[in-house]
Protein backbone atom coordinates (compact mmCIF):
# COMPACT_ATOMS: atom_id res chain seq x y z
CA UNK A 1 0.00 0.00 0.00
CA UNK A 2 1.53 3.34 -0.81
CA UNK A 3 -1.58 5.77 0.23
CA UNK A 4 -4.72 5.53 1.44
CA UNK A 5 -8.11 7.77 2.19
CA UNK A 6 -9.09 8.09 5.00
CA UNK A 7 -12.76 7.85 4.44
CA UNK A 8 -14.31 8.95 8.10
CA UNK A 9 -13.34 9.56 12.16
CA UNK A 10 -15.00 7.30 13.98
CA UNK A 11 -13.79 9.76 16.96
CA UNK A 12 -13.35 13.35 17.73
CA UNK A 13 -10.95 15.36 19.06
CA UNK A 14 -10.94 15.33 22.81
CA UNK A 15 -12.95 12.10 23.24
CA UNK A 16 -11.05 9.61 24.71
CA UNK A 17 -10.30 6.25 23.46
CA UNK A 18 -8.93 2.83 24.51
CA UNK A 19 -6.35 0.49 22.71
CA UNK A 20 -7.74 -1.36 20.42
CA UNK A 21 -10.74 0.94 19.61
CA UNK A 22 -11.42 2.20 16.35
CA UNK A 23 -10.67 5.29 15.31
CA UNK A 24 -11.21 6.06 11.68
CA UNK A 25 -11.82 3.78 8.36
CA UNK A 26 -9.09 4.24 5.77
CA UNK A 27 -9.43 3.04 1.51
CA UNK A 28 -7.13 0.88 0.37
CA UNK A 29 -6.97 0.08 -3.20
CA UNK A 30 -8.27 -3.29 -2.39
CA UNK A 31 -10.92 -2.27 0.64
CA UNK A 32 -11.92 0.03 3.57
CA UNK A 33 -10.40 -0.88 6.82
CA UNK A 34 -10.94 -0.07 9.80
CA UNK A 35 -7.41 1.87 12.07
CA UNK A 36 -7.35 0.91 15.68
CA UNK A 37 -6.12 3.17 18.35
CA UNK A 38 -2.57 2.38 19.53
CA UNK A 39 -2.72 2.90 22.71
CA UNK A 40 -4.90 4.55 25.57
CA UNK A 41 -5.64 8.03 25.81
CA UNK A 42 -7.22 11.10 24.34
CA UNK A 43 -7.78 12.21 21.02
CA UNK A 44 -5.82 15.27 21.31
CA UNK A 45 -4.98 16.14 17.63
CA UNK A 46 -6.79 15.24 14.24
CA UNK A 47 -4.29 16.34 11.20
CA UNK A 48 -6.16 14.61 7.96
CA UNK A 49 -9.88 15.56 7.35
CA UNK A 50 -12.29 12.95 6.34
CA UNK A 51 -12.09 12.14 2.00
CA UNK A 52 -8.29 12.84 1.95
CA UNK A 53 -5.73 11.14 0.47
CA UNK A 54 -2.48 10.62 2.05
CA UNK A 55 0.70 8.64 1.47
CA UNK A 56 1.76 5.59 3.60
CA UNK A 57 3.66 6.90 6.80
CA UNK A 58 1.79 10.28 7.05
CA UNK A 59 0.57 11.89 10.31
CA UNK A 60 -3.18 11.61 10.73
CA UNK A 61 -3.54 12.48 14.58
CA UNK A 62 -1.87 12.29 18.20
CA UNK A 63 -3.04 10.56 21.06
CA UNK A 64 -1.74 11.86 24.27
CA UNK A 65 -2.91 12.62 28.31
CA UNK A 66 -4.62 16.01 28.83
CA UNK A 67 -1.00 17.65 30.49
CA UNK A 68 1.15 16.18 27.51
CA UNK A 69 3.08 18.09 25.34
CA UNK A 70 1.98 16.62 22.30
CA UNK A 71 5.07 19.55 20.03
CA UNK A 72 7.90 16.69 19.46
CA UNK A 73 5.20 14.49 17.82
CA UNK A 74 3.66 16.67 15.56
CA UNK A 75 7.21 18.46 14.60
CA UNK A 76 7.63 14.80 12.81
CA UNK A 77 4.56 14.98 10.39
CA UNK A 78 5.91 12.44 7.70
CA UNK A 79 7.07 9.31 9.02
CA UNK A 80 6.07 8.76 13.13
CA UNK A 81 6.45 5.66 14.63
CA UNK A 82 3.74 4.33 16.99
CA UNK A 83 5.00 4.46 20.40
CA UNK A 84 4.28 1.54 22.92
CA UNK A 85 5.86 4.08 25.81
CA UNK A 86 4.92 7.13 27.50
CA UNK A 87 4.10 10.52 25.84
CA UNK A 88 2.22 11.23 23.10
CA UNK A 89 1.29 8.52 20.62
CA UNK A 90 1.40 9.34 16.95
CA UNK A 91 -1.04 7.92 15.31
CA UNK A 92 0.45 7.39 11.18
CA UNK A 93 -0.77 5.42 7.92
CA UNK A 94 0.31 2.11 8.49
CA UNK A 95 3.23 0.92 5.81
CA UNK A 96 6.18 -1.15 6.41
CA UNK A 97 8.06 0.96 4.30
CA UNK A 98 7.00 4.71 4.62
CA UNK A 99 8.37 6.88 2.35
CA UNK A 100 10.34 9.86 3.11
CA UNK A 101 8.55 12.30 0.83
CA UNK A 102 6.66 15.62 1.77
CA UNK A 103 3.03 15.04 1.03
CA UNK A 104 2.25 18.10 -0.33
CA UNK A 105 4.83 17.87 -2.91
CA UNK A 106 4.27 14.15 -3.66
CA UNK A 107 0.36 15.14 -4.02
CA UNK A 108 1.51 18.44 -5.94
CA UNK A 109 3.25 16.30 -8.82
CA UNK A 110 0.12 14.39 -9.65
CA UNK A 111 -3.61 14.27 -10.06
CA UNK A 112 -5.35 13.86 -6.86
CA UNK A 113 -7.19 10.70 -7.44
CA UNK A 114 -8.64 7.61 -4.51
CA UNK A 115 -6.35 4.68 -4.52
CA UNK A 116 -9.82 2.93 -6.39
CA UNK A 117 -9.38 5.51 -9.23
CA UNK A 118 -5.83 5.14 -9.94
CA UNK A 119 -6.46 1.49 -10.38
CA UNK A 120 -9.43 1.54 -12.51
CA UNK A 121 -7.45 3.99 -14.56
CA UNK A 122 -4.32 1.91 -14.76
CA UNK A 123 -6.66 -0.68 -15.81
CA UNK A 124 -8.44 0.82 -18.26
CA UNK A 125 -5.53 3.18 -19.99
CA UNK A 126 -6.63 6.12 -19.01
CA UNK A 127 -4.67 9.38 -18.35
CA UNK A 128 -5.85 10.29 -14.68
CA UNK A 129 -4.50 14.28 -16.05
CA UNK A 130 -7.75 14.35 -18.69
CA UNK A 131 -10.10 13.87 -15.90
CA UNK A 132 -11.89 16.54 -14.02
CA UNK A 133 -12.49 15.46 -10.28
CA UNK A 134 -15.91 15.34 -8.50
CA UNK A 135 -14.57 14.40 -5.27
CA UNK A 136 -13.71 16.16 -2.05
CA UNK A 137 -11.47 19.12 -3.06
CA UNK A 138 -11.68 17.93 -6.66
CA UNK A 139 -10.53 14.30 -5.84
CA UNK A 140 -10.87 11.76 -8.92
CA UNK A 141 -13.17 9.01 -7.77
CA UNK A 142 -14.27 6.39 -8.63
CA UNK A 143 -17.07 7.17 -10.85
CA UNK A 144 -15.38 9.60 -12.22
CA UNK A 145 -12.96 7.22 -14.12
CA UNK A 146 -16.10 5.18 -15.00
CA UNK A 147 -17.84 7.88 -16.84
CA UNK A 148 -14.72 9.18 -18.52
CA UNK A 149 -14.05 8.65 -22.26
CA UNK A 150 -11.03 6.21 -23.19
CA UNK A 151 -10.17 5.12 -27.17
CA UNK A 152 -8.38 2.31 -25.82
CA UNK A 153 -12.07 0.85 -24.27
CA UNK A 154 -14.99 1.44 -26.87
CA UNK A 155 -18.19 1.28 -25.48
CA UNK A 156 -19.44 -2.53 -25.20
CA UNK A 157 -22.40 -2.93 -27.80
CA UNK A 158 -25.98 -3.64 -26.72
CA UNK A 159 -27.27 -6.91 -26.17
CA UNK A 160 -29.63 -8.99 -24.37
CA UNK A 161 -28.81 -11.25 -21.07
CA UNK A 162 -29.78 -14.78 -20.81
CA UNK A 163 -30.33 -16.19 -17.33
CA UNK A 164 -27.91 -19.17 -16.76
CA UNK A 165 -29.68 -22.36 -16.98
CA UNK A 166 -29.89 -24.46 -14.06
CA UNK A 167 -26.57 -26.49 -15.96
CA UNK A 168 -24.79 -23.90 -16.91
CA UNK A 169 -24.85 -22.70 -13.01
CA UNK A 170 -24.00 -26.47 -12.09
CA UNK A 171 -21.11 -26.06 -14.17
CA UNK A 172 -20.32 -22.61 -12.89
CA UNK A 173 -19.89 -24.07 -9.63
CA UNK A 174 -17.95 -27.01 -10.74
CA UNK A 175 -15.25 -25.59 -12.43
CA UNK A 176 -14.71 -22.56 -10.13
CA UNK A 177 -14.57 -25.28 -6.96
CA UNK A 178 -12.14 -26.78 -9.26
CA UNK A 179 -9.69 -24.45 -10.68
CA UNK A 180 -9.06 -22.28 -8.37
CA UNK A 181 -8.32 -24.53 -5.02
CA UNK A 182 -7.16 -27.67 -7.56
CA UNK A 183 -3.37 -27.38 -8.57
CA UNK A 184 -3.21 -28.67 -12.23
CA UNK A 185 -0.80 -30.07 -14.15
CA UNK A 186 -1.05 -31.22 -17.75
CA UNK A 187 0.41 -34.28 -19.76
CA UNK A 188 -0.03 -34.30 -23.68
CA UNK A 189 1.12 -37.54 -25.87
CA UNK A 190 0.50 -38.38 -29.63
CA UNK A 191 -1.08 -41.65 -30.07
CA UNK A 192 -0.28 -43.79 -33.60
CA UNK A 193 -4.04 -44.63 -34.75
CA UNK A 194 -4.00 -46.29 -37.74
CA UNK A 195 -3.65 -49.87 -35.80
CA UNK A 196 -7.12 -48.96 -34.05
CA UNK A 197 -8.97 -47.62 -37.01
CA UNK A 198 -8.11 -50.99 -38.94
CA UNK A 199 -8.87 -52.82 -35.77
CA UNK A 200 -13.09 -50.92 -36.03
CA UNK A 201 -12.85 -51.54 -40.12
CA UNK A 202 -12.73 -55.37 -39.06
CA UNK A 203 -16.10 -54.89 -36.73
CA UNK A 204 -17.34 -53.27 -40.19
CA UNK A 205 -17.13 -55.92 -42.21
CA UNK A 206 -17.68 -58.61 -40.24
CA UNK A 207 -21.05 -56.36 -40.07
CA UNK A 208 -20.95 -56.12 -36.23
CA UNK A 209 -22.17 -53.74 -33.72
CA UNK A 210 -18.78 -51.83 -34.14
CA UNK A 211 -17.39 -49.59 -31.46
CA UNK A 212 -16.95 -46.03 -31.48
CA UNK A 213 -13.37 -44.36 -31.10
CA UNK A 214 -14.66 -43.54 -27.37
CA UNK A 215 -15.65 -46.76 -26.72
CA UNK A 216 -11.71 -47.73 -27.37
CA UNK A 217 -10.48 -45.15 -25.47
CA UNK A 218 -12.82 -46.25 -22.50
CA UNK A 219 -11.48 -50.06 -22.73
CA UNK A 220 -8.17 -48.30 -23.09
CA UNK A 221 -8.72 -46.66 -20.13
CA UNK A 222 -10.19 -49.27 -17.96
CA UNK A 223 -6.93 -51.25 -18.89
CA UNK A 224 -4.19 -48.99 -18.40
CA UNK A 225 -5.86 -47.50 -14.45
CA UNK A 226 -5.86 -51.48 -13.64
CA UNK A 227 -2.34 -51.49 -13.85
CA UNK A 228 -1.51 -48.00 -12.81
CA UNK A 229 -3.97 -48.22 -9.59
CA UNK A 230 -2.06 -44.85 -8.41
CA UNK A 231 -4.14 -43.01 -10.94
CA UNK A 232 -7.81 -44.32 -9.83
CA UNK A 233 -7.68 -41.65 -6.86
CA UNK A 234 -8.90 -38.62 -5.23
CA UNK A 235 -7.63 -35.98 -2.88
CA UNK A 236 -9.55 -36.12 0.06
CA UNK A 237 -7.52 -33.87 2.52
CA UNK A 238 -5.72 -36.10 5.02
CA UNK A 239 -5.84 -38.89 2.86
CA UNK A 240 -5.35 -40.07 -0.78
CA UNK A 241 -8.17 -42.36 -1.40
CA UNK A 242 -7.46 -45.46 -3.30
CA UNK A 243 -11.12 -46.58 -5.56
CA UNK A 244 -11.09 -50.42 -5.56
CA UNK A 245 -13.63 -49.79 -9.02
CA UNK A 246 -13.12 -48.14 -12.19
CA UNK A 247 -15.76 -46.05 -13.13
CA UNK A 248 -15.29 -43.96 -16.39
CA UNK A 249 -17.18 -40.79 -17.50
CA UNK A 250 -17.19 -39.69 -20.84
CA UNK A 251 -18.78 -36.09 -21.52
CA UNK A 252 -21.55 -35.39 -23.35
CA UNK A 253 -22.52 -32.05 -25.36
CA UNK A 254 -25.63 -30.29 -24.22
CA UNK A 255 -27.24 -27.66 -25.91
CA UNK A 256 -26.99 -25.99 -22.28
CA UNK A 257 -24.07 -27.39 -20.82
CA UNK A 258 -22.98 -31.31 -20.62
CA UNK A 259 -22.98 -33.89 -19.13
CA UNK A 260 -20.75 -36.93 -17.91
CA UNK A 261 -22.66 -40.31 -18.02
CA UNK A 262 -20.71 -42.97 -16.02
CA UNK A 263 -19.86 -46.35 -17.31
CA UNK A 264 -19.49 -48.67 -14.23
CA UNK A 265 -16.59 -51.07 -13.12
CA UNK A 266 -15.30 -50.70 -16.43
CA UNK A 267 -12.26 -52.96 -15.18
CA UNK A 268 -14.34 -56.05 -15.34
CA UNK A 269 -16.20 -55.48 -18.75
CA UNK A 270 -15.33 -56.34 -22.34
CA UNK A 271 -15.14 -54.04 -24.76
CA UNK A 272 -18.68 -55.12 -26.31
CA UNK A 273 -20.13 -54.24 -22.87
CA UNK A 274 -18.74 -50.95 -22.63
CA UNK A 275 -19.80 -50.15 -26.24
CA UNK A 276 -23.72 -51.49 -25.49
CA UNK A 277 -23.75 -49.58 -22.06
CA UNK A 278 -22.26 -46.29 -23.61
CA UNK A 279 -24.17 -45.97 -26.42
CA UNK A 280 -27.48 -46.50 -24.18
CA UNK A 281 -26.08 -43.54 -21.88
CA UNK A 282 -25.15 -41.67 -24.28
CA UNK A 283 -28.37 -41.70 -25.84
CA UNK A 284 -30.75 -41.04 -22.49
CA UNK A 285 -27.96 -38.06 -21.75
CA UNK A 286 -28.88 -36.53 -24.90
CA UNK A 287 -32.37 -37.00 -24.27
CA UNK A 288 -32.14 -35.83 -20.29
CA UNK A 289 -33.29 -38.74 -19.01
CA UNK A 290 -30.34 -39.85 -16.65
CA UNK A 291 -31.03 -40.79 -12.94
CA UNK A 292 -28.63 -38.84 -11.22
CA UNK A 293 -26.92 -41.53 -10.40
CA UNK A 294 -25.76 -42.34 -14.15
CA UNK A 295 -23.71 -39.17 -13.95
CA UNK A 296 -21.94 -38.74 -10.33
CA UNK A 297 -19.43 -40.44 -8.84
CA UNK A 298 -16.60 -40.94 -11.99
CA UNK A 299 -13.57 -42.13 -10.51
CA UNK A 300 -11.41 -41.02 -14.05
CA UNK A 301 -13.01 -38.62 -17.03
CA UNK A 302 -13.19 -38.90 -20.88
CA UNK A 303 -13.80 -35.55 -22.92
CA UNK A 304 -13.60 -36.37 -26.57
CA UNK A 305 -14.04 -33.38 -29.01
CA UNK A 306 -12.14 -34.95 -31.87
CA UNK A 307 -15.31 -35.39 -34.26
CA UNK A 308 -15.85 -31.98 -33.94
CA UNK A 309 -12.25 -31.05 -35.93
CA UNK A 310 -10.46 -30.11 -32.86
CA UNK A 311 -6.90 -30.67 -32.76
CA UNK A 312 -6.34 -30.58 -28.80
CA UNK A 313 -7.83 -29.22 -25.49
CA UNK A 314 -7.27 -28.90 -22.27
CA UNK A 315 -9.84 -30.58 -19.50
CA UNK A 316 -10.68 -28.62 -16.40
CA UNK A 317 -10.93 -30.98 -13.95
CA UNK A 318 -14.08 -31.81 -11.78
CA UNK A 319 -13.42 -33.44 -8.19
CA UNK A 320 -13.49 -35.64 -6.83
CA UNK A 321 -11.79 -37.03 -9.70
CA UNK A 322 -7.60 -35.98 -10.02
CA UNK A 323 -7.20 -37.19 -13.64
CA UNK A 324 -9.27 -36.56 -16.70
CA UNK A 325 -8.26 -36.84 -20.28
CA UNK A 326 -8.65 -34.62 -23.16
CA UNK A 327 -9.02 -36.33 -26.33
CA UNK A 328 -8.37 -34.86 -30.06
CA UNK A 329 -9.26 -35.41 -33.70
CA UNK A 330 -7.61 -37.94 -35.78
CA UNK A 331 -5.65 -36.34 -38.28
CA UNK A 332 -3.23 -37.56 -41.33
CA UNK A 333 -0.10 -36.05 -41.33
CA UNK A 334 3.59 -36.65 -42.66
CA UNK A 335 5.46 -39.46 -40.31
CA UNK A 336 8.81 -40.07 -40.41
CA UNK A 337 9.76 -43.39 -40.48
CA UNK A 338 13.48 -44.58 -40.76
CA UNK A 339 14.53 -41.93 -42.68
CA UNK A 340 11.56 -41.91 -45.17
CA UNK A 341 8.32 -39.52 -45.02
CA UNK A 342 4.51 -41.10 -45.55
CA UNK A 343 1.54 -40.15 -44.29
CA UNK A 344 0.08 -41.40 -40.87
CA UNK A 345 -2.88 -40.99 -38.42
CA UNK A 346 -2.19 -39.61 -36.02
CA UNK A 347 -4.31 -38.38 -31.93
CA UNK A 348 -2.92 -35.69 -29.55
CA UNK A 349 -4.50 -36.75 -26.03
CA UNK A 350 -3.89 -34.51 -23.11
CA UNK A 351 -4.16 -35.63 -19.06
CA UNK A 352 -5.10 -33.46 -16.23
CA UNK A 353 -3.57 -33.98 -13.27
CA UNK A 354 -4.06 -32.39 -9.41
CA UNK A 355 -1.18 -32.29 -8.23
CA UNK A 356 -2.31 -33.13 -4.53
CA UNK A 357 -2.48 -36.63 -5.49
CA UNK A 358 -0.75 -37.45 -8.45
CA UNK A 359 2.87 -36.74 -9.61
CA UNK A 360 4.06 -36.34 -13.06
CA UNK A 361 5.72 -39.94 -13.23
CA UNK A 362 2.64 -41.40 -12.40
CA UNK A 363 0.92 -39.46 -15.17
CA UNK A 364 3.65 -40.75 -17.80
CA UNK A 365 3.66 -44.06 -16.80
CA UNK A 366 -0.41 -44.36 -17.45
CA UNK A 367 -0.38 -42.67 -20.59
CA UNK A 368 2.87 -44.71 -21.86
CA UNK A 369 0.36 -47.99 -21.08
CA UNK A 370 -2.80 -46.03 -22.57
CA UNK A 371 -0.88 -45.34 -25.63
CA UNK A 372 0.64 -49.21 -26.26
CA UNK A 373 -3.19 -50.34 -25.88
CA UNK A 374 -4.36 -48.05 -28.36
CA UNK A 375 -1.51 -48.94 -30.26
CA UNK A 376 -2.17 -52.70 -30.50
CA UNK A 377 -5.63 -52.72 -30.08
CA UNK A 378 -5.88 -56.09 -30.23
CA UNK A 379 -5.09 -57.00 -26.25
CA UNK A 380 -8.99 -54.73 -25.61
CA UNK A 381 -10.30 -57.91 -26.70
CA UNK A 382 -8.35 -60.18 -24.32
CA UNK A 383 -11.38 -61.75 -22.32
CA UNK A 384 -11.47 -60.08 -18.63
CA UNK A 385 -8.94 -61.68 -15.98
CA UNK A 386 -6.25 -62.90 -19.12
CA UNK A 387 -4.63 -59.93 -19.57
Amino acid sequence: MEEGVLVEWKKREGDQVQAGEVLAEIETDKAVMELEAFASGILRKILVENGETVLSGTLLAVIAEADEDIAPALADRVTAAPSTGGGAKPIVAASATPPPVSPARAEASRPLASPRAKALATERGIDLSTIAGTGPGGRIVEEDVLNAQSPAMPAMPAGTDQPLTLMRKAIARATVQSKAPVPHFYLMKEIDMEAAEQFRNQFKQGRQPHPSITDLLIKASALALSRHPEMNVSYVGEAIRRYARIDIGVAVGMEDGLITPVIRDCGVKTLEAISAESRGLIERAKEKRLHPHEYTGATFSISNLGMFGVDNFIAVLIPPQAASLAVGAIREVPVVTAGSVRAGRRMHVTLSCDHRAIDGLMGAEFLKEFQRLLEHPQELVVPVGTS
